[in-house]
C-alpha cells in the first residue's frame, strides 16, 4: 500500500513508519507529510517527503496521488510545555486545523483512500473517576475533551465523501525514548520515582508496540470505522504503575509528588496528570485485536 503519515517524526508515527517500512511481508511506501521544503521529495529511508501547512490549510494534493491510507497524528504535545492560553490555542488550532485540511485535500481527490486513521485521545471522556469507559461513553466538557470532539469532527468531509474513518483514542503511550515515559524512567532508573498526586487516579496505558500494532489493525480491517480506544486491556492506577516501574527497574519508588507540587509545576495540566481516565479498549478486543503486551509489567519491560 501506500501509505500517508502525518506526525512522522513523533513517538507514534516514527515507529509506525519504522513498522510499515520494515514488514517482510508487504511492501509499503510510506508518504511523510512535512513542513520544511528540504524535507520533501524522495528521502534515504526511502520514504516520500509531501509538503503541508495546516496552519494554512495546505497541503500538496498532487504528492497524495494514489495514497490507499492516511494516518494522521500531527499535533502539538500536551505535555509540552505549560498551558498558558496561547500553548492551549496551538495545541487546539494544530489537531483541528490539521485535519481540516487533510479531511478535505482526502475528500476533493479524484481516487480518495479506503481509509482515515485520524488520532485522538482517551481526554475525549474527561474525568472519569473509577468508572470504567468503553466506546459508548459520551464526551466530557473539560478543555482536552472539547479538544477532542473538534478534533474528531473535523474529518466530516471525509466521512461525507464515503472514506472509511477511525478514531484512534489514544491513552498512555509507555516508551523511554519519548513522551511521558522520557521524563519519567530516567528518574526511576536512579531510584526517584514514585507516585503522582493521590496515585489512587486510573491511567489507562498502552506500550508502544501494542499502539502501533493497533494503528495497523486498524488500517487494515476495512469493516472498522468509528471511535476505537487505544489503551491497554488492564487500566492501572498511578500507584500501581509506579509499583510496576520499580519492580521491573529494581529500584525503591519513595519520593511522592503530591497534588499541590502539580499543580505549582504543571498548572492547569496538573488535571490531566492528577486526573482519573479509566478507559478500556472494547472496540479492539471485540474486533480480535491480540495485545502483546497486556498487562503493566510486560508494558514497562517493552518499553526499556
Amino acid at each position: 500500500m501506500r501509505i500517508a503519515v502525518t506526525g512522522s517524526t513523533g513517538l507514534i508515527g516514527s515507529a509506525l513508519v519504522r513498522s510499515l517500512l520494515a514488514d517482510p511481508a508487504e511492501r509499503h511506501e510510506v508518504v511523510r507529510l512535512v513542513r520544511h521544503r528540504s524535507r520533501t521529495g524522495r528521502q534515504p529511508d526511502g520514504t516520500v517527503g509531501v509538503g503541508w501547512n495546516p496552519q494554512l490549510l495546505q497541503v500538496d494534493r498532487h504528492g497524495l496521488d494514489g495514497v490507499e491510507a492516511v494516518v494522521h497524528l500531527a499535533g502539538a504535545g500536551v505535555g509540552n510545555r505549560r498551558w498558558t492560553d496561547a500553548y492551549k490555542r496551538e495545541i487546539r488550532d494544530s489537531r483541528v486545523l490539521g485535519t481540516e485540511t487533510i479531511a478535505a485535500a482526502l475528500a476533493e481527490a479524484k481516487e480518495p483512500p479506503r481509509v482515515l486513521v485520524s488520532g485522538s485521545a482517551v481526554g475525549y471522556y474527561g474525568q472519569t473517576a473509577a468508572r470504567v469507559i468503553d466506546e459508548k461513553a459520551p464526551a466530557g466538557d473539560d478543555f482536552l475533551a472539547r479538544v477532542c470532539v473538534e478534533w474528531e469532527g473535523a474529518t466530516r468531509p471525509a466521512a461525507d465523501a464515503g472514506i472509511r474513518v477511525a478514531y484512534a483514542r489514544t491513552g498512555l503511550v509507555l516508551a523511554a525514548s519519548g513522551g511521558a515515559g522520557a521524563r519519567l524512567f530516567p528518574l526511576f532508573k536512579l531510584g526517584l520515582g514514585g507516585r503522582l498526586g493521590s496515585g489512587y487516579q486510573f491511567w489507562s496505558v498502552i506500550s508502544l508496540a501494542d499502539e502501533v500494532a493497533a494503528l495497523r489493525f486498524l488500517i487494515d480491517t476495512p469493516e472498522l470505522s468509528g471511535p476505537f480506544n487505544l489503551t491497554g486491556p488492564e487500566p492501572v492506577t498511578n500507584r500501581e504503575l509506579t509499583e510496576a516501574m520499580g519492580r521491573v527497574l529494581g529500584r525503591p519508588t519513595p519520593f511522592p509528588v503530591p497534588e499541590f507540587a502539580l499543580k505549582a509545576a504543571l498548572g492547569e495540566m496538573a488535571v490531566e496528570v492528577a486526573g482519573s481516565h479509566r478507559v478500556v479498549p472494547q472496540r479492539l478486543l471485540d474486533a480480535g485485536f491480540v495485545f502483546q503486551h497486556p498487562d503493566v509489567d510486560s508494558a514497562v519491560r517493552a518499553a526499556l
